[in-house]
């Protein structure tokens, strides 16, 4: 056989050391066992996380499909951090580091192990970034997993989100909501297992991966409790089987023109900023030229068809309803928005498939018609300036003009933003500059906390936010992050003062600091680096090798030396 399918495996399971096959012989495998392909099965493991609680079950049923298709399945774990749990406390800094140490870890285990394919499974924020990231970064057979979405809870008669916690938690601050209700909210957002239901960093990453064709259609769309989730990964085995038939690695799936439509549905779903970063993270561990520049572009061009929340009230359960994602990426091609020619992990592209996919329904108030867009340009816009030299990703989804003016109010913590708006320090027409929470700074903890406290009524679409690091794409509001370069390392960010006027325009692509360059130049001389650096181990590393927010905060190594001087 010219292609093996253990092509990787069977260096170890018949190589020259004989030895290591007693630990199979161990684990029951027989003789002919050690001819059949090996496939890592990578787990976020943590039973303390309702998007994750069931990933290990879902392990077990793609292992058996992998038996099932003549193939021994291994699941193995890999570190997870709830976006949610760690909100708002030391905790959040480690939400994007573990996105690259799972990437490292499922590198380190699949390779160490000499197993053939890779099935990532993806649960929560972090989790099928990391695994895509392995993916692109080994060039591996496999596929992404989608562990499902979680079902909306009932309050009063109408669906609520994660996203009405957290809005609930910010209107009770201010004393615009009972205490009573806000914990009737609470104790009913979340009714069983799944990732956050809404357009945010979870469904974002689902959506753009079935775009790109590193997940299997349908994936990101079914629900985590619904019977059909478990028959797709029974069903996983089958499909890994013909990829290493096929011999098809991600590298030929994860071109420019797939990235192109990956962005392209990020943008149209009113997805998360998330999702940018991650891009920027997959194609430069993939060696894909493409840049903030290049989406830019693309989110310009794209409009808004879906109300997914935060921008609206639906959530995937109802994508599900209407037939799921493959459907909503028919409708993006026949509109224009994807090209959809590029191969996918069933080996054939959108477009050849789309025959065998139906419309949306008329009876569903979640896509909109081409023609009526529930808005002309995407709410995620690039924007470069005097304040972001290398760029800075903006949301605004409750403002009615792509461009604002105010004058800056700084923090440099996010409990400090939330407290602010509850003493009313916080007035309609400011800039909330939060700063030194970047990737070296910090690790790039999502602000949440914060920009939730201004989706209050008074402030909502009356104020902005500009920091250096992220948020989660349950936040809505006027919001510019992943500022660079970061405040750490002498952005420009670091020399804003209160009182300064700042100003964007997200459609001619400007932020603007209204000061002076001699100015400026004063401030910078007096400036000085931050001497507390971060504690832990891992952001110490983390610090230590990351890049800034314009690569995807992926290590350096990721990069050559070129590109880290310049961004196209």
């Amino acid at each position: 056989m010219n292609n093996p399918l253990n092509w990787n495996s069977r260096h170890l399971t018949r190589g020259w050391q004989r030895g290591v096959t007693a630990f199979y012989y161990g684990l029951g495998l027989t003789d002919e066992d050690l001819d059949k392909p090996q496939i890592g099965i990578g787990v976020p493991l943590l039973d303390g996380n309702l998007c994750n609680v069931h990933a290990y079950e879902l392990a077990q049923q793609i292992a058996q499909g992998c038996r099932d298709s003549e193939m021994i399945g291994f699941p193995f774990g890999v570190p997870a951090v709830s976006d949610n749990i760690t909100q708002g406390h030391e905790g959040g800094n480690a939400s994007l580091p573990s996105r690259n140490l799972i990437a490292h870890a499922a590198e380190l285990v699949i390779t160490a192990h000499g197993y053939d394919a890779l099935v990532g499974l993806h649960h929560c924020d972090k989790n099928g970034p990391g695994f895509a990231m392995a993916l692109a970064r080994m060039n591996y057979p496999g596929l992404l997993l989608s562990g499902g979405t979680i079902q909306p809870g009932r309050h009063r008669g109408r669906d609520i989100t994660i996203l009405d916690v957290y809005d609930a938690q910010a209107a009770a601050a201010v004393g615009q909501l009972e205490a009573a209700e806000l914990d009737e909210i609470l104790r009913n957002a979340c009714p069983g297992v799944g990732g956050c239901g809404i357009a945010a960093s979870f469904n974002t990453w689902g959506v753009a991966m079935e775009a790109i064709g590193l997940m299997l259609p349908f994936s990101s769309s079914i629900p985590a409790e619904d019977a059909e989730k478990q028959a797709e990964c029974q069903r996983v085995g089958r499909v890994v089987r013909e990829l290493l038939q096929r011999d098809l690695r991600p590298r030929e799936i994860l071109t420019r023109p797939a990235f192109e439509d990956a962005a392209a549905a990020l943008a149209a779903i009113g997805g998360s900023t998330n999702g940018v970063l991650h891009l920027l993270a997959l194609a430069r561990e993939a060696n894909v030229d493409f840049n903030l520049r290049d989406l830019q572009a693309i989110f310009r061009r794209t409009p808004v068809l879906c109300s997914f929340a935060p921008r609206g009230r639906k959530t995937m359960v109802d994508l599900h309803l209407a037939g799921g994602t493959p459907v909503l990426l028919k409708h993006l091609i026949r509109a224009g928005v994807l090209r959809g020619d590029n191969i996918t992990v069933t080996g054939r592209s959108w477009r050849e498939m789309l025959d065998q996919l139906a419309d949306p329904p008329t009876d569903q108030q979640l896509i909109a018609p081409a023609h009526t867009p529930f808005k002309s340009f995407a709410d995620i816009q690039i924007c470069f300036g005097n304040l972001a030299p290398d760029g800075i990703v903006f949301k605004v989804s409750s403002m009615q003009e792509p461009r604002f003016r105010g004058t800056a109010i700084c923090f440099e913590d996010s409990q400090a933003v939330a407290h602010a708006v509850e003493t009313k320090r916080i007035r309609p027409g400011h800039v909330i500059v939060l700063r030194y929470l970047g990737p070296v700074a910090s690790g790039m903890p999502e602000v949440l906390v914060a920009s939730a406290a201004l989706s209050v009524p008074e402030l909502d679409g009356q104020v902005a936010l500009i920091s250096d690091t992220r948020v989660s794409g349950v936040s809505h509001g006027a919001i510019g992050v992943h500022c660079a370069p970061e405040a750490a390392v002498g952005g420009p960010i670091a020399l804003v003062q209160d009182g300064d006027e700042i100003s964007f325009d997200l459609l001619q692509g400007n932020l603007t600091l209204h000061v002076p360059d001699e100015q400026l130049d004063q401030r910078r001389k007096h400036w000085r680096p931050p001497t507390n650096r971060p504690q832990r181990g891992y952001l110490r590393d983390f610090a230590a090798t990351t890049t800034q927010a314009q690569h995807g905060c992926v290590s350096q190594h990721v990069l050559s030396p070129e590109s880290l001087t310049a961004n196209r």
